[in-house]
């Protein structure tokens, strides 16, 4: 340990906790006093378990674009520079200074850079309508996944020292190894209850806009403890049970208490496709007792039951063990829809997100899908994540995107670069209504740390598939609320230099606006509207037709859920209350002081190479 830092209280040094030795430490420097408050992170920060890389010539160049631009409005502004770096007006230098330097990504206008109001003009409107098609939470027994929070918090994740999906240390298009996606998750503790239904409730529905929710589940990869089978593939879904994060009787009592306290379908619950002529019943089960809104299965799972063995890896066009489920399903459709549920015939299977395995269909290769979508024209396949390949950090599809711009032999397909899985993904099933491309996690990996490959993908789907054909998912709570995704989305636009190239369509408002819930809203069988500011009618902003039909969770929601419900989802016998009224006030009482946030950083940066 060594490095020194000054105590508060009797003004006297103590030894700093870290693990950077004297000659490491002689080549950095405090982070509050060398790195810039900008809204968004120039260079990698460390917590003093790491020896953080130097700042790349790509961060350097955006840094001083924010310097400059931040040095100008501020002056004109008549405020200091860290005071203007704390608006919107700050936010929006950012945003410029990114596409100064790679590019034309983000929708933003120099306006902003003085009148809040520019920024809300082109921020996320209050009238689209936002259909979250993959939403996260966990039983109280499970710590959930701090793996995808740390990669979308980045390094001040409890925990975690380095980005724990880039072992090699592979750089991002920035020039950073570990960028932040989310930078308000940066310096907020990892905790066992991180993502339950309590965190769940408040970051989907009280921090963001989304209108109705998915709320997702994964078949068992491996029994749980208490399994028959532990650690190794279950034998069947009593003993795969055990190893879910969150049971489909679980998924449908959030919902459905979701929906109680809010008086309207705020939330979707999925059932857990366990396929297999051997897991029939507990489909017909599920359908019965639970309701589900639409299906959720992964290939690469242990999930189907196919002899008297444990249960295997499956494919979508599989006749003997894919068709008797979906055969069962139709017929259950009919009472499913009686009841409400139009989006019963929804089948959703996460693919890719695997790199280095075998391109098989069990892997996320896409190969299987323009048979089932030929052969079962009644169900829909949404696809999460768009089949790419690459495993949360998109190295690989840049790499393969730049191999294309330098004319490398076998990197382009069908005219545009090849991403692996992604392109092959969408010019298979470009032709089939029935096939809906999720972007989940897809563009929550790349919209920040990747922008390029965001352009890219969502120029293929457009161009292979159209508009009407993708759906939004933010695969959060995972990282964060899903507002930043949002808000990223609806100013993101494919610069012209990229759609020119490769014949991609306009990325417009009216596609944004399919997307983030019209195309959902149209195979899940809801009603088109937004949510009611308050509950009396009083829309707020503007009350036109098809606004307000939706009616928003109680902010006191914590305090409805029921013992038996904490029961079923497994909370502690005295769990802490995660929401203190009082630091919920104490909260209120400091925005309303209209103090700006500061953007200090702490931990080192490296000053020599």
């Amino acid at each position: 340990m060594s490095g020194n830092k000054w105590k508060e209280s009797g003004g006297t040094w103590q030894e700093d906790h870290t693990l950077l030795s004297e000659e490491e430490l002689a080549k950095c420097g405090r982070a509050y006093e060398i790195d810039d408050p900008s809204p968004i992170p120039t260079r990698l920060i460390s917590n003093g378990e790491y020896m953080p890389i130097p700042q790349s010539d790509a961060q350097k160049q955006v840094a001083a674009e924010i310097d400059a631009i931040a040095e100008t409005a501020s002056k004109k502004l008549g405020v200091s520079r860290r005071k203007f770096l704390g608006t919107s007006g700050g936010t929006a230098a950012a945003f410029m200074a990114m596409n100064k330097v790679f590019g034309n990504f983000f929708k933003v206008d120099e306006a902003e850079l003085f009148e809040s109001g520019a920024a809300a003009a082109n921020g996320l409107p209050k009238d689209v309508m936002v259909v979250d098609d993959q939403l996260h939470m966990v039983r109280g027994t499970s710590a959930g996944a701090p793996a995808l929070r740390a990669i979308a918090q980045g390094y001040t994740t409890p925990g975690f020292s380095s980005n724990p999906f880039n072992p090699d240390g592979f750089l991002d298009e920035h020039g950073s190894p570990w960028g932040v996606w989310n930078p308000a998750l940066v310096g907020l503790p990892l905790e066992h209850d991180t993502f339950n239904i309590v965190n769940f409730i408040k970051q989907v529905f009280l921090d963001s806009q989304v209108t109705v929710g998915l709320i997702s589940n994964v078949t068992a990869f491996v029994a749980g403890p208490s399994g028959i089978n532990p650690g190794g593939p279950s034998l069947d879904v009593n003993d795969a049970r055990t190893g879910e994060i969150l049971t489909a009787r679980q998924t449908a009592a959030a919902r459905d208490f979701i929906n109680g306290i809010a008086g309207s379908r705020r939330a979707m619950a999925h059932g857990l496709l366990y396929p297999g002529k051997g897991n029939l019943d507990y489909i017909q089960y599920q359908a019965e007792n639970h309701q589900p809104d639409a299906w959720k299965g992964y290939c690469i799972s242990n999930a189907a039951k196919v002899d008297s063995g444990p249960m295997k890896p499956w494919r979508q066009d599989d006749p003997d063990v894919a068709y008797p489920t979906y055969e069962r399903i139709l017929k259950l459709l009919p009472a499913a829809r009686k009841n409400g549920f139009h989006g019963f015939n929804n089948i959703c299977v996460h693919k890719g997100l695997f790199h280095g395995l075998p391109p098989t269909p069990e892997n996320g290769h896409p190969s299987d899908l323009p048979q089932a979508c030929r052969d079962w024209p009644q169900l829909n396949f949404v696809t999460y994540h768009s089949c790419i390949q690459d495993t949360f950090f998109d190295y690989f599809a840049w790499q393969a995107i730049k191999a294309a711009e330098s004319g490398a032999p076998g990197s382009i397909l069908h005219g545009v670069p090849d991403i692996p899985f992604t392109t092959l993904y969408a010019v298979l099933t470009g032709r089939f209504k029935n096939s809906f491309a999720e972007i989940g996690t897809t563009f929550a990996s790349s919209v920040v740390t990747f922008p390029t490959v965001t352009a890219h993908i969502l120029g293929q789907l457009l161009k292979f598939k159209g508009q009407n054909q993708i759906l939004f998912g933010s695969d959060s709570t995972w990282y964060g609320a899903p507002q930043w995704q949002l808000e990223a989305l609806w100013r993101f636009q494919i610069p012209e230099r990229i759609s020119d190239k490769w014949g991609y369509p306009e990325l417009t408002k009216s596609a944004k606006r399919h997307i983030l819930g019209l195309n959902a809203a149209r195979i899940y069988g809801l009603p088109v509207g937004t949510v009611r500011t308050n509950d009396d009618g009083d829309f707020g902003f503007g009350g036109s037709e098809g606004e307000g039909k939706y009616r928003p969770v109680p902010a006191d929601f914590e305090q409805r859920i029921p013992a038996d419900l904490k029961v079923l989802l497994e909370f502690p016998p005295n769990p802490p209350n995660l929401l203190p009224d009082n630091l919920s006030k104490m909260k209120d009482r400091y925005l309303a002081l209209g103090v700006e946030p500061t953007n200090t950083r702490y931990g080192w940066v490296r000053t020599q190479l």
